[in-house]
């Protein structure tokens, strides 16, 4: 059995103590308040009792917004790493001496508000937004189209502000894969085809499994495109936080539901880091 190196602690200590004070202790904070008890509106009651936790088991409308989480989640994902792989590729391969602004042009989204990008959407699919003006301008509508509001606009919300993170993560990818086993691969017979799929692809899965990590984590958590781009039937987990916190002033149920959700996507990243590891995904946010 090894034993640990006082140094080392000694060294680490300031980031340890740094975790427990901003990560630890206010996690704990939260498990203890979902223990409370809501009395009326912003009042609590300190005891420890399991009325949160109760309703949260027993409630199917709770059940019913983690299952659409997790689809909305996956659905996002999957389209995410099929419309960020191309671009990761043509970015990674490119033989330019700018390669710098391709990824210039990738980070750029990040410097404009998230809640700007989201109600950007609303000028694209509203009654008077790009669209409908279109199709009306040509004739093919003589009303508006109701195109907001709707699961649709909810996954285009998420794909438009979440694609970067899976594109980086599988740039990252493949810029570290060595450029001659392609052709490699074409001289022993392989065509350019069967060169990706059975060469780069299987060497790009580390950065598609990071970037797909990040875009479900992130998805799952939201609850502002739902709530702009959303209509009442849309609602993700998260969004039962805002409401229990914001709207009905009940901290006890907002930090049961709150703590859940911290457990499920925590569940996902352990799961993650299991199967594949850390290392790809702090290369990408590095």
């Amino acid at each position: 059995m090894t034993q640990t190196d006082p140094r080392a602690l000694k060294l680490l200590s300031p980031s340890l103590a740094f975790i427990l004070a901003m990560v630890v202790i206010p996690m704990a904070f939260i498990l203890v308040y979902s223990f409370y008890e809501n009395i009326d509106l912003a009042v609590d009651r300190a005891a420890f009792q399991f009325g949160n936790w109760q309703e949260l088991a027993s409630d199917g409308y709770y059940h019913a917004a983690i299952w659409k989480t997790l689809r909305l989640s996956l659905i996002v994902t999957a389209l995410a790493a099929v419309l960020g792989y191309i671009p990761a590729y043509v970015i990674a391969m490119t033989q330019t001496r700018h390669k710098w602004l391709l990824l210039l042009l990738l980070i750029m989204p990040f410097w404009i508000s998230f809640i700007i990008r989201t109600l950007s959407w609303i000028h694209i699919f509203g009654s008077q937004g790009a669209v409908n003006s279109l199709l009306m301008a040509l004739g093919l509508t003589d009303a508006p189209v109701a195109m907001m509001y709707n699961e649709f606009t909810v996954i285009v919300g998420f794909i438009h502000v979440f694609l970067p993170y899976m594109i980086l993560n599988v740039y990252v990818s493949l810029d570290g894969i060595d450029r001659n086993l392609e052709p490699a691969a074409r001289t022993l017979g392989a065509t350019p085809w069967q060169a990706f799929v059975q060469v780069t692809l299987p060497l790009s899965l580390p950065g598609l499994a990071a970037g797909g990590l990040l875009v479900f984590v992130l998805t799952g958590g939201s609850y502002v495109t739902p709530l702009i781009l959303g209509g009442p039937r849309d609602f993700l987990f998260a969004n039962l936080i805002y409401d229990a916190i914001v709207t009905e002033l009940n901290w006890p149920m907002g930090a049961t539901l709150s703590f859940t959700l911290l457990a499920l996507l925590g569940s996902v990243v352990i799961i993650y880091s299991r199967l594949m590891g850390l290392k790809q995904l702090s290369r990408a946010l590095s």
